[in-house]
């Protein structure tokens, strides 16, 4: 399978400042999504899902939580005594900077080097979608590309700096650019490559002996001298740019076809399993068009809601348009619209909490309400 020669390598810390209330005690990777699932299991599962049988994710600061959700990395089926999974934290280094690619992947050259695949697939761990990695990877082979950046066409996220491309009919990039905010009609970058690995190293070691960091800017500065594909990628995707656009990526889940392209059973995304019981619904509940993991106890009203594991709603509550984080409780009598908890919130009976579509309300871990 040429997947197998194929060595994944996951930037679990990058674009964090973009949700510093989610990850300001995690990192991107392992932002809870969708019920049960973390932002890691899509890029993760869809390298898997592609053939990739050794994957390495690079940390920075605050990785407890995810290396309890990886663990040996059994659920993705990397669990082995060859290849594998790697945790791969900065070795004595400090990534202080959110463009810092460069400088996270010269601290695991010995790790590149000791491989013996010949690509490298390369990705941020912010983009919630389910991309069969494989084509991309044999059109970056029979092409004879030295890099290939996978990209959307549309209208760019709306952040401080997005990679815009322009290609030629044979689909050769000819122009990057980084602008600032939204453009429309655009090809603009997913932070995923595929490149050789002896090439990477070859730019890596280029790029420290000149102090540069930046990995879109070193693609800028080479892609009129190196063969540089684009690779679109068609179908759904979230890129967690901001916290209404976290906000926005699990509410997209209510519609039945989204949830039918992200969750394909012919590539599924793998998570952490946690046994606990179905989901309890009480002689009073009303639920509607929500996501109920398993787990819940539901006793009031819920609907168009995310409720992760092990969530409890009281009597006479009622939840509507929410993301309730896992182990959180809503006590008796309150009303919550628009809200966001992160996990073991307590919300105490007879509380109102209400905040608006473009804007939710963020209520803390482990927080008291």
């Amino acid at each position: 399978m040429l997947g197998n020669n194929v060595l994944g390598i996951l930037f679990a810390y990058v674009h964090e400042e973009r949700v510093r209330d989610l990850t300001e005690m995690r990192v991107m990777a392992s932002v809870p999504y969708g019920g049960r699932y973390r932002l890691v299991d899509f890029p993760l599962s869809n390298m898997v899902n592609s053939g990739l049988n050794k994957v390495g994710i690079i940390t920075e600061a605050n990785y407890q939580s995810l290396m309890d959700h990886l663990g040996s990395g059994k659920a993705w089926d990397l669990s082995r005594k060859r290849e594998g999974l790697y945790l791969l934290p900065p070795f004595g280094k400090t990534v202080s900077r959110t463009d810092g690619k460069i400088e996270s992947l010269d601290s695991i050259r010995r790790f590149l080097k000791n491989s013996l695949e010949k690509y490298v697939l390369l990705s941020d761990c912010d983009t919630v979608c389910n991309i069969d990695y494989r084509e991309a990877i044999s059109q970056h082979v029979s092409s004879g590309a030295d890099i290939t950046i996978i990209y959307r066409h549309g209208d760019s996220p709306d952040v401080d700096r997005n990679t815009i491309f322009t290609l030629d009919p044979s689909g050769r990039i000819i122009e990057m650019l980084i602008h600032r905010g939204s453009e429309r009609d655009v090809n603009y970058g997913m932070g995923m490559y595929i490149v050789g690995r002896e090439k990477l190293l070859e730019l890596v070691e280029s790029c420290m002996s000149r102090n540069e960091y930046d990995l879109d800017r070193d693609m800028m500065r080479v892609v009129h001298e190196l063969k540089v594909m684009g690779f679109e990628f068609k179908g759904t995707a979230y890129q967690i740019t901001s916290f209404g656009a976290y906000f926005e990526a699990n509410m997209a889940l209510m519609e039945p076809k989204i949830r039918a392209e992200l969750f394909n059973p012919n590539r599924p995304i793998y998570t952490k399993v946690r046994d606990d019981m179905p989901a309890k619904y009480g002689l009073d509940s009303n639920v509607s068009n929500s996501l109920v993991a398993d787990g819940c106890v539901i006793d009031g009203e819920v609907e168009n809601c995310v409720l992760f594991r092990g969530v409890k709603i009281g009597k006479g509550a009622k939840v509507r348009n929410c993301v309730i984080m896992q182990d959180s409780v809503i006590g008796e009598n309150s009303r919550l619209d628009y809200v966001v908890t992160d996990k073991n919130v307590e919300v105490e009976a007879n509380r109102t909490l209400m905040g608006y579509q473009t804007y939710p309300v963020f209520i803390a871990k482990e927080s008291k309400v």
